[in-house]
């Protein structure tokens, strides 16, 4: 017999639980697989909990995502809204207080709510609206990540998703007595792919099946023509999904049978698609979701719905199974109809989907219209970019159908469609989007040095290697400059950490140690360059200066007198999205590695744009 925990309610009053995963594409989960059969990509994917949830449940097998990125989807999930309209349009910005949420609204009729996880949202600590908290900054990471508890810096051990699983099981047993709403944000699948060692070796000898679509050139980047051997698969994103399952597993088990469990994903993910090995841009990959509502058990009844479901329906589906109701201001739609096994007559047929250009990142600002037939992909400031795709003669978006005279009537049909999806929701380009121009040069370009000393942080602070201090983005300390310098005065009490960070894995430079031994990269482009000091500096009290010297060479010096040198593949060519952290690198990671916190005395940071000396 399961150990559940049982919580006297209301009738009617079901606890309601959504597990949002990262970057899990529609159909990485073993029972999609099983269904395509010969058509299946991965057909050796063993997802044995989140089978067994969707042979319980609804699954919607037309899900997709409103912007398809990490921020912006919470965002979505928690408010009902398009980001123009929560204020969340990338993964920098800080979500609001005064944003009306699901869960301030649950709170309000007398549930109980906790966030668990993953948020995003730049570096934000707060989460707002809700009672209880357990959560990482940023990206956070795989291995003893330190998670936020309550506003308190809390250290912890293990991998990350089992960390989480177990804030949120605490969660649910201090919940007895009252209704609770809890949304459990797993790392898995985001990069850097580390999963626990139960699952470090799954898949080693499986490969994925070739799809008609591998090594496409996107329309925004005809010369990025991938490599289209389909074995070239990175099994890291499957393994840590089958350790994400055993977690599902872990929480179905302790809830009782009046407990709602909504499964979903902020985004789906290229994995070689049009060259492609990330999301944003609008081809199905990059918008489809898995969607699971398992409902209480008295009110199960199984099945399979190919209507167009949205992750902004998400918020008002609970609100209704929590007899709350919807706000007007919400852009979804409730699915408690078509749980109900009842498609209203007028359900959405089609829906418009737009991301917005982010500094640092390659993909241009899209907006499109999905019908359940055809699509239509827009960049503004490009038409001679646009697309047109037959999805049901073409459901890999291979043939290009805007300049086709047969197509000239479908094309009509998807733009009337696009004005008609865009006033529903009353959408315009915020001037909150990052905008690029002349000021944010384009990925290509630099700008020039300003040949002076452009940050002076110098507060002496101690790092126990949960905290970290973010340095605001401004124009000065932009690296797309060629030559640079890092200075840093400090005293390391372990070998292993990071002690400054600016960008991420396709832009950006950090410092770390591995072994006591000061590590210097520098990522453009998403290539790396790094050099590594000879010996360890822990427990003493240095100073470090890592370059970028104009000659494309990297170097590093110890109190003064180098110790490393080595070729740079090219310069940082892209002001980099993320900020500066001193002591962490809680974003996308600039040495694509888990590495821990930094521990010691940070006494002072100093950057030079241009070349010093």
């Amino acid at each position: 017999m399961k150990n559940t925990v049982t919580s006297p309610r209301q009738p009617n009053r079901p606890n309601i639980i959504v597990i949002y995963t990262d970057d899990q594409r529609w159909d990485a989960l073993g029972v999609v697989q099983k269904e395509h059969g010969s058509k299946g990509r991965f057909p050796w994917i063993k997802t044995p909990n989140l089978d067994k949830l969707a042979a319980e449940s609804t699954r919607f097998r037309n899900a997709f995502v409103v912007n398809s990125l990490c921020a912006p989807s919470r965002a979505t999930l928690l408010t009902g809204q398009y980001g123009h309209t929560n204020g969340i349009v990338n993964n920098h910005t800080p979500f609001s207080e005064k944003n009306v949420t699901v869960a301030t609204l649950l709170t309000s009729a007398g549930y109980r709510t906790g966030y668990v996880g993953k948020w995003h949202m730049g570096s934000q600590r707060e989460r707002p609206g809700f009672d209880f908290a357990a959560s990482f900054i940023g990206q956070g990471k795989y291995d003893d990540c330190p998670f936020v508890v309550n506003g308190k810096d809390t250290p912890t051990k293990g991998w990350i998703d089992d960390v989480s699983t177990d804030y949120a099981l605490q969660f649910i047993k201090e919940s007895v007595g009252k209704p609770f709403f809890l949304v459990l944000g797993f790392k898995t699948a985001h990069g850097p792919f580390s999963p626990p060692p139960s699952h470090a070796n799954d898949y080693a000898n499986d490969t994925a099946r070739p799809v008609p679509n591998l090594g496409l050139a996107p329309v925004y980047a005809s010369e990025r023509k991938g490599n289209p051997d389909p074995n070239a698969l990175n099994r890291g994103y499957f393994r840590c999904l089958s350790a994400m399952d055993d977690c599902v597993g872990k929480l179905l088990a302790a809830i009782d049978d009046n407990t709602v469990v909504i499964f979903a994903s902020d985004n789906g993910f290229y994995l070689g698609e049009h060259s492609l090995g990330d999301k944003r841009t609008a081809y199905d990959e990059s918008l489809r979701i898995p969607l699971i509502v398992r409902l209480p058990r008295a009110q199960r009844s199984p099945q399979k719905v190919d209507a167009i479901a949205l992750n902004v329906d998400i918020a008002p589906t609970v609100l209704e199974l929590a007899g709350v109701a919807v706000p007007k201001a919400m852009h979804g739609h409730s699915l408690v109809p078509l749980l109900a096994g009842k498609k209203p007559a007028d359900w959405r047929k089609a829906f418009f989907y737009t991301y917005f250009f982010e500094k640092g990142f390659a993909a241009p600002t899209t907006q499109a219209v999905r019908t359940d037939a055809a699509k239509l992909v827009q960049y503004p400031g490009h038409p001679e970019w646009t697309e047109v795709f037959d999805l049901k003669a073409d459901p890999y978006e291979t043939k290009n159908l805007a300049r086709d005279p047969s197509a000239a009537g479908l094309r009509m049909a998807l733009e009337q469609e696009f004005e008609r999806q865009r006033k529903a929701i009353n959408f315009e380009i915020p001037a909150f989007a990052d905008k690029p121009g002349a000021a944010d040069p384009a990925p290509s370009g630099l700008t020039a040095p300003r040949n002076a000393w452009v940050l002076d942080w110098k507060e002496a602070r101690k790092f126990d290697g949960t905290k970290l201090v973010t340095i605001p983005s401004t124009p000065a300390l932009r690296p797309n400059v060629g030559a640079w310098t890092v200075e840093v005065t400090l005293t390391a009490e372990k070998p292993e950490g990071v002690i400054l960070a600016r960008g991420g894995e396709r832009f950006g430079y950090s410092l770390h140690l591995e072994g006591g031994k000061p590590v210097f990269t520098v990522s453009s482009a998403s290539k790396r360059s790094q050099i590594t000091a000879p010996e360890s500096i822990v427990g003493r009290s240095v100073v470090l200066t890592a370059a970028i010297m104009p000659d494309k060479r990297l170097t590093l010096a110890v109190d003064g007198k180098q110790v490393a040198a080595g070729p740079l593949h090219d310069f940082i060519t892209s002001d980099p999205a993320n900020p500066m952290e001193l002591g962490g690198d809680v974003g996308s990671k600039v040495s694509g590695k888990d590495l821990p916190n930094f521990a010691g005395t940070l006494t002072r940071v100093r950057l030079y744009s241009g070349r010093f000396r």
